[in-house]
């Protein structure tokens, strides 16, 4: 019998992200608005077609930019392969990793306190809500030695617990 399920996880916005986004506004809109200055008084000339073309250009921009800042993790389990993409804008997908779970080394509930190592590749596709977050260690073949810090729902997190490896089972915290 074929074990599937997937998760769809809205990436929760930081006072970082907030602070970002209104500098690239604020920045953004004074850009656009000297631009169509420049383009009012010159009017008549060619330099004022350039300028309202940088305007519609620049403000455009502007929008592609801020539509990044909306982040959703894609979490994919087929028959003990975990896949994870993230999804930017609503509009671009990009493949973060795939793992076979029955070759994660440690897998169990995250915290802060655990500690970080320079050979380990840590890949973080959560929601930013640290009290339901998991992590997993395993060998990926894009960044080598992988920790993955993840939140899984509860059908996500009862397919990955059944194709453990039976030493990370008994070694979960």
């Amino acid at each position: 019998m074929d074990c599937f399920s997937e998760q769809l996880l809205k990436r929760e916005e930081t006072s970082a992200d907030r602070l970002k986004k209104t500098l690239i506004y604020a920045g953004g809109i004074i850009v656009v608005i000297g631009f169509l200055a420049m383009a009012f008084f010159n009017m008549g000339s060619s330099v004022s077609v350039i300028m309202l073309v940088l305007a519609i250009a620049f403000g455009y921009g502007l929008y592609y930019i801020s539509s990044s800042f909306y982040v959703e993790y894609e979490y994919t389990f087929t028959n003990g392969e975990l896949d994870i993409a993230k999804i930017l804008g609503k509009k671009k997908r990009v493949e973060l990793l795939s793992a076979d779970v029955r070759k994660f080394t440690e897998f169990g509930k995250y915290s802060d306190d655990m500690p970080d190592s320079s050979d380990i590749t840590t890949v973080i596709s959560s929601d930013n809500i640290a009290s339901h977050e998991y992590y997993a260690e395993f060998e990926c073949e894009k960044y080598g030695k992988t920790r993955l810090i993840f939140a899984p729902n509860e059908t996500m997190l009862e397919n990955i617990m059944n194709f453990l490896p039976y030493t990370v089972k008994r070694n979960i915290r």
